[in-house]
């Protein structure tokens, strides 16, 4: 008889196991880097924040709507209000550096332009609302986000790899389908009276948004969080309460008060102070530019519950949005970014790993060392 060939059936199922056992082996890796502790802590932690974010744009709207209450500036008043209560009252029981007048001794000017950039951003988008499109002011405020990035590369020496890039392109991508499945439900109910205006407003409260980001994210990483909100609190009141009687005095003077507007105006109040006592944290942790990229779902939380409340027409590109916008957000958070140590001298400038998302690179630095002991 003749003997068998060597190139069988048989033969080709080494091949198979093997690539079935590299496919395995790289499905594991990939969980391994994308799916740890500091990751989905970070993705909870920014989910939190925008659910707070969500807070405040149901109420608002329910002001708006249902009461014809449009205050943003008091609104915001309150909120500076608390921040000042707690965490400016703090800093002036604090004793040494900490003490709020030797703060105010050596940066008051600093603070005053933070706290102006901060009461501005809030309030220039709000007011955008009045000229342009709802979808101009989803899209064009993710124009904060390059705007935070290029800031942090020259503020905070923070340097990016391509994966981070293609992150950002991915959430973006994501708003993009939240934004189609807008005017797919026909949510795109005014077309604004003055759209140029209004684009112009938003552009340049997401570009102050960038600014109050990036120096919030130095405060809370060289100095500390009660001293950004406690700075914030301070000058924010006095800029917001200014601005308030100038802009918003006679719409204050008209409304009618009662117990649901007072809960509601509570209610927004609560939701952005949790948001600002939050962020610092979530910022501390990881960054600026991940935490931005986190509170795009925001819109989509407001949408989901507009369903319910605001009857809302429902669209899967929606879900399509929400899972894109996560799945961009992953990939940010999956690699550290470096940071670059300036030069002081005419010693070349040491790159090293920063502390953006530095529980991910403990926990990287800590299986590097496991593997060599191994």
């Amino acid at each position: 008889m003749e003997a068998a060939s060597p190139e069988g059936p048989g033969a080709s199922q080494p091949l198979v196991l093997g690539a079935a056992e590299a496919f395995v082996s790289l499905l594991r890796r990939m969980k391994d880097k994308l799916f740890t502790w500091n990751i989905l802590k970070t993705i909870a932690l920014g989910q939190m924040l925008s659910l707070c974010i969500c807070g405040t744009a149901i109420t608002s709207q329910y002001l708006a709507e249902r009461y014809k209450v449009n205050t943003p500036m008091l609104q915001s008043f309150i909120n500076y209000c608390l921040l000042f209560l707690i965490y400016t009252v703090m800093l002036a029981f604090r004793s040494g550096s900490d003490n709020l007048l030797y703060i105010l001794k050596r940066k008051w000017w600093k603070y005053i332009l933070l706290g102006l950039a901060d009461v501005e951003a809030n309030y220039l988008i709000v007011r955008a609302y009045q000229y342009t499109t709802l979808t101009s002011v989803q899209l064009l405020d993710c124009f904060g986000i390059p705007v935070l990035m290029a800031l942090s590369w020259f503020i905070l020496y923070a340097r990016y790899r391509v994966i981070h890039f293609i992150a950002v392109a991915v959430c973006l991508l994501g708003v993009g389908t939240m934004v189609g499945a807008d005017i797919l439900a026909e949510r795109e109910d005014n077309s604004g009276s003055n759209v140029l205006i209004g684009d112009i407003l938003v552009l340049a409260g997401a570009s102050l948004y960038g600014i109050s980001n990036v120096c919030e994210e130095y405060i809370v990483k060289k100095l500390s969080r009660e001293e950004f909100l406690g700075m914030v609190g301070l000058f924010g009141t006095i800029i917001s309460g200014s601005q308030l009687l100038i802009v918003e005095y006679k719409d204050i003077a008209n409304i009618h008060w009662d117990w649901k507007i007072a809960l509601l105006f509570v209610a927004f109040a609560l939701c952005m102070f949790c948001l600002y006592s939050f962020m610092p944290l979530v910022i501390k942790a990881t960054s600026a530019t991940s935490v931005n990229l986190a509170i795009l779902t925001a819109d989509l939380y407001s949408l989901f519950f507009g369903l319910f409340l605001f009857s809302y027409k429902f669209s899967g590109l929606y879900i399509l949005s929400f899972s894109i916008i996560m799945v961009g957000f992953i990939m940010y958070c999956s690699t550290p970014t470096r940071t670059a140590e300036p030069a002081e001298s005419s010693v070349p400038p040491v790159t090293f790993i920063g502390i953006d998302n530095l529980g991910l690179k403990i926990e990287e630095n800590f299986q590097e060392t496991h593997s060599a002991v191994l």
